[in-house]
């Protein structure tokens, strides 16, 4: 992805097992201590996802067998540890894990510096080779702490496991290997963040990352910035919601929401810069589509298939290349509600709404579109928006929201075309300017449309 400035921050925090201001939607814990972390409340989580992500799977790894490799340091009882340095040069070892504890960690340093990883999904799932683990229902805090990762499956602050929670604040994590991100969720865990600083350059290597298995993602504040392939600054198989942050991929979307799964964000700035072309390893092959924000399925067995969610109230969506949204083999809603858009490609359009080739596995062609219900409030909309005859859109054109566009529907090669493809109801106080000849199938309009000297054709009267 193609974004030059730099990000460096999330945020993610809470009290150990206790009700946490700005988190009520998480119980507390019986017999635990709390600890007071972070300003400011994190807007509302969605149901969890209760799947994961389709970043490339590596090696097999037998259903249910959860891999975890060693530690060089474990704790397993209650305790407060500030001031120490935990190393790590060993293969498929945490330099800290803490298994099943309530513990306080306050000015500490965690660098896994060296040590291979023998098994990908081993790193992705359940937290081998990551500098960081919490799992067996741990109930973790860091703050004012650093973490640095150079190896693959380095990820930053990794959180395993129902039951498990991990709550970090002012902490700077950089990762610089593949499959590597800033901090990961699986298994059903929960991370909280306040004021983190996330870079990362690895390939597959999201700041905000989440993996089979889901749980939820609260952050509030902080920057977040990816330079590598395939690095969206979320990658999203789980509920994940983030406040008042700001976050970059220069070489990746901006976020990605995989199946059943959320992604909301308020008063934050996202940014993706995608590139056309990817290399894993040896290989380099040309993206399905160019885009800011995905909405997909892909079929990999690490996301429950379902309703994709994308909610965005304030703040900035800038996009450098391709189409702003783009959906494809999943159902989704997609809420928007006074964000400043901005498309720096010129010929990228606002939303594609198609099939795709399935050649990685997304669906089967011809039958693997995608179907969005988008509400728009408050909100100005420039750009084209395209739907394949395999496809679906429901939009709605919400008060004070201004289109400045046309819709084109585009025949799918290979599939068999549905009934009815364009939905488009435009409510009082809405106005659509079009752009170019449009083609929906039913309409409401309670607003204004400004045919600007083009066609309309609503196909059902």
């Amino acid at each position: 992805m193609h974004c030059k400035k730099s990000f460096l921050a999330f945020c993610l925090l809470a009290s150990l097992g206790a009700a946490v201001p700005g988190f009520a939607g998480v119980p507390a814990e019986a017999g635990t201590a709390p600890a007071v972390l972070g300003q400011g409340n994190p807007p509302p989580l969605p149901p969890e996802g209760k799947a994961p992500q389709g970043m490339p799977p590596g090696e097999f790894n037998p259903p249910g067998q959860v891999i975890q490799g060693t530690a060089a340091a474990e704790l397993k009882t209650n305790g407060v540890y500030t001031d120490q340095t935990y190393p790590s040069v060993g293969n498929d070892e945490n330099a800290l894990r803490v298994t099943g504890a309530t513990v306080n960690l306050d000015q500490v340093a965690i660098r896994k510096t060296a040590g291979t990883s023998s098994q990908t999904e081993g790193g992705d799932f359940y937290g081998m080779n990551a500098a960081f683990l919490a799992t067996d229902g741990a109930k973790v805090t860091i703050k004012n702490s650093s973490v640095l990762s150079s190896v693959k499956n380095g990820n930053g602050l990794f959180c395993y496991g129902k039951g498990t929670s991990l709550d970090a604040e002012n902490v700077t994590i950089d990762t610089t290997g593949d499959h590597s991100g800033g901090i990961q969720t699986t298994g059903g865990g929960i991370t909280r963040a306040w004021n983190l600083k996330i870079h990362t350059s690895g390939n597959s290597s999201a700041a905000i990352r989440s993996d089979r298995g889901g749980g939820m993602v609260q952050v509030n504040g902080g920057t977040y910035v990816t330079e590598g392939s395939g690095s969206p600054a979320i990658y999203s198989t789980a509920a994940i919601s983030v406040q008042d942050a700001a976050l970059q991929a220069a070489h990746s979307e901006g976020a990605v929401i995989e199946g059943k799964n959320s992604i909301r964000l308020v008063n934050c700035t996202l940014e993706g810069a995608m590139d056309g072309q990817r290399t894993l390893g040896d290989r380099t092959f040309a993206e399905e589509n160019v885009h800011g924000v995905m909405i997909y399925q892909s079929m990999s067995g690490d996301a429950e298939q379902g309703t994709s969610s994308f909610a965005m109230e304030g703040g900035k969506l800038i996009c450098h290349q391709g189409d702003l949204f783009y959906v494809t083999n999943t159902d989704c809603t997609l809420d928007l509600t006074g964000v400043s858009l901005e498309n720096l490609d010129r010929k990228g359009k606002l939303l594609r709404v198609t099939g795709n080739s399935a050649s990685r596995g997304w669906g089967k062609a011809g039958s693997n579109g995608g179907k969005a219900k988008v509400t728009a409030v408050g909100q100005k909309l420039q750009g084209d928006i395209v739907v394949d005859t395999i496809s679906h859109l429901d939009l709605t054109l919400g008060k004070g929201t201004v289109f400045q566009g046309a819709i084109a529907l585009e025949k799918n090669p290979s599939g068999t075309a549905l009934g009815s493809n364009i939905a488009v109801t435009v409510e009082k106080g809405a106005t659509w300017n079009l752009t170019g000849d449009s083609t929906v199938d039913t309409l409401v309009n309670h607003g204004k449309i400004n045919l600007k000297g083009h066609k309309l054709t609503v196909l059902e009267k």
